[in-house]
């Protein structure tokens, strides 16, 4: 068993979601590698106090596949960018997803993250390293863009300042026109509660604050306020299991209910609630 510290709880936290969901029988995402990392690692996974039953960051994981699936198919041989990728191993999955095996792969993370994955993740000659910060652009120099970048923030920009998010959107858009970049971000409420400090800790305890959220019309004018971004795209959360995310989301889409569904599932699973895909002028 490898000891993780100090790795954050919010890396392992959707780590042990993406296992748990892939242990079950009726799973909405395949996952082994998520398995095989919980398992070696010594860590008391039970202190999240989570249900085993708990889809949305596997929900979450599944919309970034299909983004990513669908940029790749266009790009069979470009590059995904995974900014603060933490334990994910979509790598593995989007290997397995019948999209070529041409595409390479950028991990860009903090030293403890980066130890960690070397120690218990397979090598690719495909897959690259970054150890920085995101907020220290120095780590575009390092994308091959010569044949498409696709740019993966899940989970990330939340926790960012909203200055630090909008110039990390900014740059991106300006160094990879023709690309894209996928992110989520909770409800606006999250961060109106994130710049109360002692509210926040009241309600929250020592969880991470998360200051940074803009809402579906702030979103949708990204395109007239940031030069280089071509489309705002709000995607649709995957078809999931149970009443609610298998047969009431999906039909609410587009739907007058739509958004105050949408609000609501985004206040009881914050990961959830935006999911919004850039497309950058070419």
């Amino acid at each position: 068993m490898t000891d993780v510290m100090p790795v954050t709880d919010t890396a392992l936290v959707t780590l042990w979601c993406r296992a748990s969901e892939a242990r079950r029988v009726d799973a909405i995402v395949d996952d082994p590698m998520a398995v095989r990392l919980v398992d070696s690692l010594d860590y008391d996974f039970g202190k999240f106090k989570l249900s085993a039953d708990r889809q949305d960051l596997a929900l979450r994981a599944l919309a970034f596949d299909n983004a990513a699936r669908d940029y790749l198919s266009a790009h069979p041989r470009s590059t995904v960018v995974a900014l603060g990728e933490g334990m994910q191993t979509s790598f593995w999955r989007l290997d397995a997803a019948g999209i070529g095996h041409e595409f390479r792969w950028l991990t860009l993370d903090l030293p403890p993250i980066i130890e960690l994955r070397q120690r218990l993740l397979p090598e690719s000659p495909r897959m690259s390293t970054c150890v920085q910060s995101v907020l220290d652009f120095s780590w575009m120099d390092q994308v091959d863009d010569r044949d498409g970048v696709f740019i993966t923030a899940e989970g990330l920009l939340p926790y960012l300042e909203p200055s630090d998010s909008l110039d990390l959107i900014r740059e991106c858009a300006r160094r990879f026109p023709g690309g894209q970049m996928m992110f989520d971000l909770p409800p606006k409420s999250q961060a109106l509660l994130a710049a109360r400090p002692r509210l926040w800790t009241i309600l929250r305890g020592d969880w991470p604050r998360t200051p940074f959220s803009l809402t579906v019309r702030e979103l949708a004018e990204l395109a007239d306020s940031v030069p280089g971004v071509r489309a705002v795209h709000d995607l649709p959360l995957p078809r999931g299991r149970g009443l609610l995310f298998d047969k009431v989301l999906p039909k609410a889409r587009g739907l007058p209910i739509d958004r105050p569904l949408r609000r609501w599932i985004g206040a009881n699973w914050p990961t959830i609630a935006t999911l919004t895909l850039l497309v950058f002028g070419s």
